[in-house]
């Protein structure tokens, strides 16, 4: 439940043009009574602070959540941002996954080692997990995307911009709720950034650019064009050289360059994706360079301002942030997100909070993965054709026949709290759209006002005879979180050249990894022919090689985590060692000064537990 709502007017500015075919307000049918429109404001949550990282003088924050809770949470502390850049979903169509490598055993690597062996990237066994889904209805992403703009634009100072990042698919709809939000007035550029890659060529130009629409907040911002100057072309520098500009019959004058060059113009094709710059890829999907965030960084902020996105993603905006010397806000709902930026950020030394917003973010790894594991779990739950986008799909009942299942959508904060707003939308506008025959409905939620009261708004509503059932969504989520087992022990150093703690992982083990990898076995062994044999994912019995990243707590035995010491696995097998890369493999251990009071193990999935150490 959210302690609160934090209210702001999700009003268009007065003048703009706006969409139409989309709901800002909510009404239904009939409703001409100004009492009987529902507003809210932002959903103030709990927010957790998971680690601290650092002193963190500064205040900067990685958290895990929605960007409406997160701004709910700004506002509520009176904290503004000074630059926003968001790379939001880009209503794509497209699947997007994390390729996830099986570890070296750190017995097998020993071996590799003592035979001076290099490891072979293409011998490491791997399998993809879905992330997420960018797949939207045009309608509820507009929707989604006016309520997030809205809440961004309240915790904005009055001197700040915002750069949104999108590409063909959907950015001339956001462009007009942009026009609507900050006012035509403010937009200050359509920024088109260029890349090139290798592809096919059907029969269409390839589409080969992204588009960035840059607005302020008001006509005071900041815009330091001397900080992003780049060289001028060989041609310019050719025509200054002769003093020479104008033709057909213009007057010539002289040409005077700034020697530090010029701004670049709004079309960028000087800066390539991340993948291209050595030692910047952090196998994310949708990484952005650091080189496009230090140019829109540098032009819009001054020093020690706050930069904030709220669909963090790889967390290049934080890192490039704490690198030009601004403070950060870093938030996304993904828990890969958070574990690649945080893992990012200590290798830059940056000093951070991971903050978790308690909104039921928690309850679920990613989006993708836990709808399809819901759908598996609710008993008899099936597509059903007939039934509008709004039900998730339909059981069968042998007295009151089809029943149309609702299942709140987890990246949606609208959808997670079941109020009075919420069952006035499902009485008004879902149930009457449902066929004549259809007799019960199932409502599942994850936060709900109060149960009696709710209870009682749906049973003085007389505009239907269709029976409501509420349902509780965590209590299939609890089914299917499973912690991971390990088997460690700690010795005390003596004579050794390191003195202090070592803790000893015996074996580890992981239900919901071992699940993927069997998945991949079944599909790779359907998949396998004479030309293409079968070659299984094999672990080993103390399966080491699922550990990912290990970390002692040397200061608190609970509460928020602190990292005194911390090992992470790269896909070749070598450590990096509090953020420190080296070509050396994992020994199955992990040292520390002072005595461990606990040990946090991540798993390849992204998966961390924690253990007590005794």
């Amino acid at each position: 439940m959210p302690i609160k709502y934090v209210p702001f007017t999700p009003e268009p500015i007065e003048g703009q043009a706006v969409l139409g075919n989309f709901n800002r307000i909510l009404k239904y049918k009939g409703a001409d009574d100004v009492s009987k429109t529902f507003q809210r404001g932002m959903p103030l949550y709990e927010m957790e602070k998971q680690e601290t990282v650092g002193e963190n003088a500064d205040g900067n924050m990685v958290i895990r959540g929605e960007c409406v809770s997160a701004c709910a949470y700004l506002k509520e502390k009176g904290i503004q941002v000074d630059l926003v850049y968001i790379d939001p979903p880009f209503a794509s169509g497209a699947d997007y996954a994390k390729k996830v490598y099986i570890r070296r055993n750190p017995k097998v690597a020993e071996a590799i080692a003592q035979a001076e062996q290099e490891l072979d990237i293409d011998d490491l066994k791997a399998f993809e997990e879905e992330m997420y889904g960018d797949v939207w209805d045009k309608e509820k992403y507009l929707n989604w995307m006016y309520e997030n703009l809205m809440a961004i634009k309240s915790v904005m100072n009055e001197t700040a911009s915002i750069y949104v990042h999108l590409d063909w698919h959907i950015v001339h709809y956001v462009k007009i709720l942009l026009d609507e939000i900050f006012g035509e007035e403010n937009f200050r550029n359509e920024i088109i950034w260029c890349y090139t890659a290798v592809s096919n060529v059907g029969f269409d130009f390839p589409k080969k650019h992204d588009t960035i629409c840059r607005f302020s907040k008001s006509e005071n911002y900041i815009f330091n064009k001397d900080e992003i100057r780049i060289p001028y072309a060989e041609g310019s520098l050719d025509r200054a050289n002769r003093n020479v500009i104008g033709k057909g019959g213009m007057d010539f004058e002289t040409i005077v360059l700034n020697e530090s060059g010029k701004v670049p113009e709004d079309w960028w094709i000087d800066i390539q994706r991340a993948a291209r710059y050595p030692g910047e890829n952090v196998d994310y999907t949708t990484q952005k360079s650091e080189k496009l965030l230090e140019r829109i960084i540098k032009a819009s902020s001054n020093k020690d301002m706050l930069i904030a996105d709220f669909f963090g993603g790889s967390g290049v905006t934080a890192a490039v942030a704490a690198k030009l010397g601004r403070r950060f806000i870093h938030c996304d709902i993904g828990l890969n997100s958070i574990q690649t930026t945080r893992d990012r950020l200590v290798s830059n030394s940056a000093e951070f909070d991971i903050l978790e917003i308690k909104d039921g973010v928690q309850l679920y790894r990613n989006p993708v993965q836990t709808m399809d594991k819901i759908k598996s779990l609710i008993p008899g739950l099936k597509n059903e054709d007939s039934l509008d986008s709004f039900w998730e799909g339909a059981v069968s009942d042998s007295k009151l026949g089809t029943v149309p299942v609702y299942v709140p959508n987890l990246m949606d904060s609208a959808s997670k709290l079941l109020d009075k707003v919420m069952m006035t939308r499902i009485i008004h506008q879902a149930i009457p759209d449902l066929s004549n025959n259809i007799k019960k409905v199932i409502i599942y939620y994850i936060d709900i006002i109060d149960q009696d009261e709710l209870m009682q708004f749906i049973r003085k509503d007389d505009s239907t005879t269709i029976e409501i059932e509420l349902r509780d969504l965590k209590e299939i989520l609890d089914d299917i979180i499973i912690e991971d087992y390990a088997e460690f022990h700690t010795k005390k150093n003596h004579g050794d050249l390191f003195e202090g703690y070592t803790v000893f992982i015996d074996k580890f083990m992981s239900d919901r990894v071992l699940s993927k990898i069997s998945e991949f076995n079944q599909k790779a062994f359907l998949n396998s022919s004479a030309s293409k044999p079968y070659k299984p994912i094999q672990i080993s019995e103390d399966g080491l090689e699922l550990i990912e990243l290990l970390s002692v707590d040397c200061t608190y035995d609970n509460g928020k985590w602190h990292s005194d010491n911390e090992i992470k696995i790269d896909k070749n097998g070598y450590v990096i060692v509090n953020g420190v890369k080296t070509k050396e493999f994992w020994n199955g251990q992990i040292r520390c000064e002072k005595k461990p009071l606990r040990l946090k193990i991540r798993n390849i999935c992204g998966d961390e537990t924690i253990w007590k150490v005794t």
